[in-house]
């Protein structure tokens, strides 16, 4: 089988393809799905195939130890194999591993953007629920890039990335890698919210979430998904739509906030049989709707930061707790506008079709 060869920088198209997205607790107490590895690389070859097309020659990929990488290589090695007999047609761009060992964990998802970004990706396209996609943008906000990214829903609760054919999302994010349309037409900007943790000696944690940051009750990380109403004290949300699944829909119900509408919104959530204004049921995970008892809520403003009010608990990000503190500890959450760039899909092929990006050239 013939490997997949490096490809000299710079690098015109990213994919961070999470294997292990859908595979939390949310599984066992819903009914949320859970995409096989071969799906996952059907996708990776649909988006591909449709970015070759739309003029891309080169990506570069996460390696990883969840099968996608080697079901994808043995694909490649049946492609190059008909290709010499002149029965395939399927043209792909030529393809490159990052180059570093795997853990199976998020840090992966973190290394390969940062290696990304230092090839010069005009675009990475993002296959996993909304955790993958937040942990993409907190490195690109780390590093102050504004390389789009594409997200494909590919995880258990996915309020962010859209579901839409890889086809035509590899298409929309290889005509912006390659700077065939306008980016104030095919990019849109992203808030976000970031959590500041100062402990009683000073000591300042930052984290991001890219569409809620839910304080818990829970005092230790312990399991990282949520799906127990009553663990929850508040919830700041980047957004809040209707349709939504997971924490978000709790204010989407509530008090909708759109994706590029201007600020989010605080929901502070009532506990322990405290009074409560209203009660909404909410589908807080795939298949689970349950009561969540609302104290209160609030809309925010961009860059005016809001104090937790829990003394000690967890903080989860995008439906994952990641952060602990402690009594003494500050903690705030301030929504940031304008963090970050996704490919605006619609559009982009939008402006493809008015501006006959695809048409092919005349016959001589």
């Amino acid at each position: 089988m013939p490997s997949v060869n490096p490809l000299p920088s710079p690098v015109t198209l990213g994919v961070i393809a999470n294997p292990v997205s859908a595979r939390d607790i949310r599984r066992v107490v819903a009914h949320a799905g859970n995409l096989q590895v071969t799906e996952r690389v059907n996708i990776v070859l649909r988006l591909l195939q449709g970015a070759r097309a739309a003029g891309v020659t080169h990506a570069l990929l996460m390696p990883d130890r969840g099968g996608i990488r080697a079901l994808l290589e043995r694909h490649l090695g049946r492609q190059h194999a008909y290709r010499h007999e002149g029965t395939d047609d399927q043209r792909l761009p030529a393809i490159e591993f990052l180059d570093f060992d795997p853990t199976s964990t998020v840090d992966d998802t973190y290394a390969a953007t940062r290696l990304m970004l230092q090839r010069g990706v005009g675009a990475i396209v993002v296959l996993g629920g909304d955790g993958t996609h937040r942990a993409v943008v907190r490195e690109l906000v780390a590093a102050g890039s504004r390389v789009p990214l594409a997200g494909l829903s590919t995880g258990t609760n996915n309020a962010f990335p859209e579901m839409r054919e890889p086809t035509i999302t590899g298409m929309a994010a290889a005509l912006v890698a390659a700077g065939r349309v306008d980016a104030t037409l095919a990019l849109a900007p992203n808030k976000l919210v970031e959590v500041n943790i100062t402990s009683a000696r000073g000591r300042q944690c930052r984290d991001i979430a890219i569409v809620d940051a839910v304080v818990t009750h829970d005092r230790t990380v312990g399991a990282r998904a949520l799906w127990k109403p009553q663990s929850l004290a508040a919830a700041y949300l980047a957004y809040a739509e209707p349709g939504a699944i997971g924490l978000s829909s709790i204010g989407g119900l509530l008090q909708p906030v759109g994706r590029h509408e201007r600020g989010g919104l605080a929901v502070q959530i009532a506990h322990n049989g405290a009074p409560a204004l209203t009660t909404l049921h909410a589908p807080i995970a795939p298949g689970l709707v349950l009561p969540v008892p609302l104290a209160g809520w609030q809309r925010m403003a961009a860059d005016e930061p809001l104090p937790v009010l829990l003394r000690a608990g967890t903080v989860a990000l995008d439906g994952e707790r990641e952060l602990a503190f402690d009594e003494g500890d500050h903690v705030t959450a301030t929504l940031r506008e304008h963090a970050f760039l996704t490919v605006d899909v619609a559009r982009c092929m939008a402006t493809a079709a008015h501006e006959g990006l695809l048409r092919a050239a005349p016959i001589p």
